[in-house]
Order: structure tokens, then C-alpha cells, then sequence
């Protein structure tokens, strides 16, 4: 298969776009509430290339350095199914899943989560209690994983990036009214990009 990945940043009236193929990653940056791909179904990564193993690293170092636990494609406007996550925030542990698949069971429980792409924004989310996902890696095999500790918590939080949820559609009403001041700024500097 044979296909060009189009990295845009978002923006209200005019979108500067690159071209992954072929291209470091050494430009993709953090993508920000509202922008238009956080809230869309990201599409499924066909074969795995080149570009996708550097989208990966890239996507590791963005996520180390902004101190986060996961990172979805979403996050750095890219439109694809793919995913990072390090559950101790290190190199060593970092993972890649790609087109991913989830299960989740046990009941509901009810933490605190923030995410990159709403700076400022701290809720208290209900997630499943436990969580198996299977996905692709880096090598092309599928795989699958039974999730423990923050990964049962941070796995459901990436796949809905990759379904266009954030954590604030998965807020109670009185958490949004909450956040409703931070969700107006991050609106008024998309904006004014």
C-alpha cells in the first residue's frame, strides 16, 4: 500500500502542511483543543514504513519531553491510529501500538487524569478497572497485552484520542462548568495562532 501521511497544524484560516514521507519528524509539535483532528476517528496505519518507525520516535520524544505518560497521532496532528506510551515516563519502557484494539470489563472507577492537549484541564474520569489491548508494533506482528496499574487507565485514555474523545466529553457537567474558563482560553490562543 502505498500512501503520503499530511501532518497540518492546525489552524482557524490558514494550514501549513509537510509531508511526512520521506521527511524527519523533527517538525511535528503538540496539537492543542480545538483543533479540528483531535475530534475526529483516526484512520488505520496500512503498512508499516520508514515514516511510520520515525512518526514512532518522534512521538516518544515529544511525549518524554512534555513529562506525559502517552501520546496519540492525534496529539501531534497526525490522523492515524498510533500510539506511545511509557508507563514510568522513560525511553527504556516506551511502547508503540499501532491500529489498536481494546477490551475493557471490571467495572467503573472513577481518577484523576490530565492530557497534553488540554493544558490546564484536570478531571475526574471514569475508566474501566481492566483493560487487554492487541496492536501492532514496530516489527509489523500484532501482539497483546494485559493491562496493569496506570496502563488499564492510560491505554482507554489514548484510544479514545484515536476515536476523537478528550477527556472533556467525558466530563460530569459540573466539571466542565468547572473547566469551562481554561476551555475558553485554549480556544482564544487557537484562534490566535
Amino acid at each position: 500500500m502505498n500512501w503520503s501521511v499530511r501532518v497540518t497544524w492546525a489552524r482557524r484560516s490558514k494550514a501549513m502542511s509537510s509531508t511526512i514521507e520521506g521527511k524527519a519528524m523533527a517538525d511535528i509539535r503538540m496539537t492543542r483543543y480545538p483543533a479540528k483532528v483531535l475530534g475526529r476517528e483516526a484512520k488505520a496505519v496500512g503498512e508499516i514504513t520508514d515514516e511510520i518507525r520515525e512518526l514512532a520516535a518522534a512521538m516518544i520524544d515529544m511525549m518524554l519531553e512534555q513529562k506525559g505518560v502517552g501520546l496519540a497521532g492525534p496529539q501531534v496532528g497526525v490522523d492515524l491510529r498510533i500510539f506511545v506510551f511509557s508507563h514510568d515516563t522513560t525511553r527504556e519502557s516506551a511502547k508503540v501500538y499501532i491500529n489498536p484494539e481494546i477490551e475493557i470489563g471490571g467495572g467503573l472507577e472513577a481518577n484523576h487524569e490530565g492530557c497534553l492537549s488540554l493544558p490546564g484541564v484536570e478531571a475526574k474520569i471514569k475508566r474501566y478497572k481492566k483493560c487487554t489491548i492487541t496492536a501492532t508494533g514496530l516489527d509489523g506482528n500484532r501482539f497483546t497485552e494485559e493491562a496493569e496499574g496506570m496502563q488499564i487507565r492510560g491505554f482507554q485514555h489514548e484510544v479514545d484520542h484515536l476515536n476523537g474523545m478528550l477527556i472533556k466529553d467525558r466530563m460530569g457537567q459540573a466539571q466542565r462548568i468547572g473547566a469551562r474558563k481554561i476551555l475558553r482560553q485554549l480556544q482564544e490562543d487557537y484562534e490566535n495562532e
